[in-house]
């Protein structure tokens, strides 16, 4: 659509103003170049002609004019040329008089205010959005989109100079609002004048401030988002008191920005960070998302909110709690209270102390270590450590050392898991070299000899602590004992609890320095085997790692008795395996895990018979896998016992089916070929013919090449040439190319190129067309070279009907070289002729973009029409009649019938070729 100014001017009219310095502008030829104002300028020039000054200070002064008038624009914005003041005026006059008609016309509104706030504000930027705005969704989401979606604008009225302009676009708005007061869209076209950047002073404060609360007063509830959301990003942009007074009001209709706004008051750049009721909106949201009345919409849980109150304890510890003696009154007045007079105050407070009442407000300090005592430590014994270290850190920055070291030390004897010690530790250690490197410096900046000797005695004493620290490096052993003896009910990986009970008394204890206790750790392992885990695979593993401890002890002999125990055979074998009714210790038996095990101890310390009892007991229970099959069979074969190797092959191909079993006759017949070669060829050929019996078209391929490799090494090649006939009946399409291809080579080798002609005509019957294409090549080149020049053109002529010109040049291009170097003119025309034929016949779209689609990945630009290097006419004469093979179509040196009628043709023809596609028949072709 054109523009207004397109509209109003036509190109001829506006390039009518140029150029406009040549011919050099001269007075006399535009007489507004002086103005009266440059009269006196004029003659001092022509007093002085030639003075410098004169026209340094002429040309300065209106280079200076020029300027202001630039600024002038930069401060007026859209009003900066009295043609835009005064069409300002006009259309304000028009809008105002249509109002007076019309006065509650939201569309005149909306036109009118829209006009005026771009008179004022500036031309609005307009964003490229992706697509349409979302649904209004959660005012997490919907701040965000907000912010990015805010106005911008270019070149505003100065608020300074324009200030009344400024104040009648208010005082419009404001009229517009006692006609049209419900419409929200009025409202928010309103409020956003107080985001711009340069908003009066007088009306961004506590105007604006006023009128979203005229807004939510006025919109009914379910209007209130939109507002809100401007409303909080403009508080936002405020901070400070402003800030909190809004986010307390939204904050008491809808608690799920209370994170993001502890963020912000947090935050140093909106103004003096609160880290105190920070501290209380977080410990509020741990508590009821505890109770399970807040879901944060960060997906924290109950335990991280704790966490982010106490990183905000760590960070202003002097704000936010309270000092070591106001702590231990609150604890002492905390001990005499009820369980239901704790929760009365939000932090946990008590109501009154020492029998006088206790103001209660935001600046009351928190007592930290009773909060993270009962919300912390209380509830999330296993994760711990966090809390602990939280605490003890409040403590030090704080100054109050002691007291974070006892912090320390009740941590580090509570904890009941070696994550938590481990964290604890660390933090305690650090904590305690930093106090170290403190002293040493003081002690090197200190000259005083008393001062001196009092922190040299500190330094001793502080050493001697950090080395006691240092050799606790390892969890208490009672604290393991106990933790592992405490768990009462099953948890995920429950069995893993059993067995690393076990490797702890195994391993010397917590510190791995007393002597392993395996008695202890045996009878840790033997209540695991009691258990009824869910799993029968759990119970496996407890069973697998005790006769790994064993071997580890080198207690070969107790491993072995070890496993006959748990793979002990109950006289009721059907039991199924997966009925979870059953107890796991009664389904054990059927665990493939725990056998292969107990096979692969037995191998490895047992000898071959106990070796292959426990293989053919897995082999009686009919829970072996294909592997299971094959190392049997391996092992046996190792060992010397090659015929119960081939039984154990034969009962896994009645064990499994196709395709597992396909593996296992790949290996067996393999080995039975490599074993025995050809002094049992009937027994091998009842072999191969038993695992083709069943075997799908997918997979008999390599087992028929094995089969007949058999025959031509050991048998007859008869015989072998019959079962690559019977391969290329049964393999699958996919397979049948390749195997034609290897019958040929073998007929060749074994019967001369002769024998192999009914080969290539059962191939041509039953390949696909592409294939065929391919076979009918090679089946040419056959009789080619046995002479037999007719068999091939009409090998060729058959092939042709599967092959579009455009796509398979190949094809052509040889059938063309064929007729050249052994046919005549006839046989070429008659080439040629079919050439056009099938070209017609695959003259279809699909086979079209089919063609273009295989030209492009050849890099054929040629495509259909004739490419841009064949301008000479003769040239793509030439390269039609040779099929698309550029080059002279006949050797020049050769004088046959077939080159005197294209002497006589000379170019005329070639002038015909417009249409690669046309056909053209001549009678006499015929």
């Amino acid at each position: 659509m054109p523009s207004v100014a397109q509209k109003a001017y036509s190109y001829d009219d506006l390039s009518s103003y140029f150029p406009l310095t040549y011919p050099i502008p001269h007075p006399k030829t535009h007489p507004d170049l002086i103005t009266v104002k440059d009269l006196n300028r004029e003659e001092d020039l022509l007093r002085n002609p030639s003075s410098f000054r004169a026209w340094w200070s002429a040309i300065q002064s209106t280079r200076d004019s020029f300027t202001a008038a630039t600024q002038m624009k930069a401060l007026l914005g859209p009003l900066a040329s009295p043609l835009a003041r005064r069409y300002l005026q006009r259309i304000t006059y028009l809008y105002e008089s249509a109002l007076q008609n019309f006065p509650s016309s939201f569309k005149l509104w909306k036109s009118y205010l829209q006009f005026r706030m771009s008179c004022v504000l500036g031309k609005p930027v307009i964003k490229k959005r992706a697509g349409g705005r979302k649904k209004f969704g959660p005012m997490k989401d919907a701040l965000e989109e907000e912010q990015d979606d805010l106005e911008e604008w270019d070149e505003c009225l100065d608020p300074v100079i324009g200030w009344e302009e400024w104040k009648s676009l208010i005082a419009t708005f404001e009229r517009c609002l006692m006609w049209l007061p419900n419409l929200p869209r009025i409202w928010l076209l309103y409020i956003s004048i107080f985001s711009h950047p340069q908003c009066p002073a007088l009306i961004s404060h506590t105007h604006t401030r006023r009128t979203f609360d005229r807004a939510l007063r006025t919109l009914p509830p379910s209007l209130h988002s939109r507002i809100w959301v401007r409303y909080l990003l403009w508080a936002e942009s405020k901070g400070g008191e402003t800030l909190v007074a809004v986010y307390r009001r939204y904050l008491a209709i809808d608690p799920t920005l209370s994170e993001r706004y502890t963020a912000l008051i947090l935050s140093k750049s909106l103004g003096k960070p609160r880290p105190l009721e920070a501290a209380k909106v977080l410990l509020s949201l741990a508590r009821k998302a505890a109770r399970g009345e807040y879901t944060s919409p960060e997906g924290k849980s109950p335990l991280q909110l704790l966490n982010d109150f106490v990183d905000v304890v760590e960070n202003y510890a002097e704000d936010v709690g309270m000092d070591v003696e106001a702590t231990d009154e609150s604890n002492a007045a905390i001990a005499k209270k009820d369980a239901e007079n704790e929760g009365a105050l939000d932090a946990g407070e008590p109501a009154s102390m020492d029998g006088q009442l206790i103001p209660h407000g935001r600046e009351r300090k928190l007592n930290i270590e009773n909060i993270i005592k009962k919300d912390g430590l209380d509830m999330y014994k296993d994760q711990a450590g966090r809390l602990w270290v939280g605490l003890a850190t409040y403590w030090i920055k704080r100054g109050d050392f002691d007291r974070g070291r006892e912090t320390f030390e009740k941590a580090i004897q509570s904890v009941v898991t070696q994550r938590d010690f481990n964290q604890i530790f660390e933090a305690y250690s650090q904590t305690e070299d930093a106090v170290i490197n403190e002293i040493m410096e003081a002690l090197e900046d200190e000259e005083d000899d008393d001062d001196k000797a009092e922190l040299e005695e500190e330094m001793d004493s502080r050493m001697q602590a950090f080395e006691q620290l240092t050799d606790r490096t390892a969890f208490p052993p009672e604290r393991s004992i106990e933790t592992y003896s405490s768990e009462e009910r099953p948890t995920p990986n429950f069995h893993r609890l059993f067995i690393n009970f076990a490797k702890f008394y195994e391993e010397g204890g917590a510190s791995g320095q007393a002597e392993p206790d395996l008695d202890s750790a045996r009878k840790i392992l033997e209540k695991a085997t009691k258990v009824n885990f869910k799993q029968v695979e759990d119970l496996a593993e407890v069973w697998c790692e005790w006769a790994e401890m064993e071997l580890r002890h080198e207690n070969y002999d107790e491993a072995i008795r070890v496993m006959q125990r748990a793979t002990a055979v109950p006289k009721n074998t059907k039991i199924n395996y997966h009925d979870h009714a059953l107890s796991a210790q009664a389904r054990l038996f059927k665990s493939i895990k725990l056998w292969s095990f107990y096979v692969d101890l037995e191998e490895s310390i047992g000898t071959v018979e106990s070796t292959k009892t426990v293989y053919d007991k897995i082999l009686d229970l009919r829970i072996a896998n294909a592997q299971i099959i094959v190392n049997y069979a391996s092992f046996l074969e190792e060992n010397k016992y090659f015929e119960e190797s081939f039984k154990v092959y034969e009962r896994g191909v009645e064990l499994f089916t196709f395709p597992v079993s396909f593996e296992i006759w790949n290996i067996y017949l393999s080995k039975f070929v490599k074993r025995y070669g050809g002094t049992k060829v009937e027994r091998a050929r009842d072999l191969f013919e038993q695992a083709l019996e069943k075997c799908p078209a997918k997979s008999c391929k390599p087992i028929f090449l094995m089969y007949a490799k058999l025959e031509e090494d050991y048998g007859l090649a008869k015989r072998a040439m019959a079962i690559y006939d019977r391969a290329t009946q049964v393999v699958t399409d996919a397979d049948k190319f390749e195997m034609f291809t290897i019958y040929i080579a073998k007929a060749t080798a074994n019967f001369g190129l002769p024998a192999t002609r009914p080969i290539y005509e059962r191939a041509i019957e039953a390949l696909p067309d592409k294939q065929t294409a391919e076979m009918c090549l090679r089946f040419a080149a056959l009789e080619r070279k046995l002479g037999e020049i007719d068999r091939a053109r009409a090998i060729y002529a058959h092939a042709s009907q599967f092959c579009d010109p455009r796509v398979n040049q190949k094809f052509w291009a040889e059938w063309n070289t064929f007729e050249i170097e052994t046919g005549s003119e006839d046989t070429f025309r008659e080439m040629l002729r079919i050439r056009r034929s099938v070209q017609a016949q695959f003259n279809t779209e699909a086979s079209y973009l089919a063609a273009q689609t295989i030209a492009a990945s050849e890099g054929n630009k040629r495509a259909l029409s004739e490419g841009p290097e064949d301008t000479d006419p003769m040239a793509a004469a030439e390269k039609q009649a040779n099929g698309g093979v550029k080059g002279p179509a006949f050797v020049a040196a050769k004088k046959t019938a077939l080159s005197k009628p294209a002497e006589e043709a000379g170019a005329q023809p070639a002038a015909k070729v417009a249409n690669s596609e046309e056909i053209q028949i001549e009678d006499d072709e015929f």
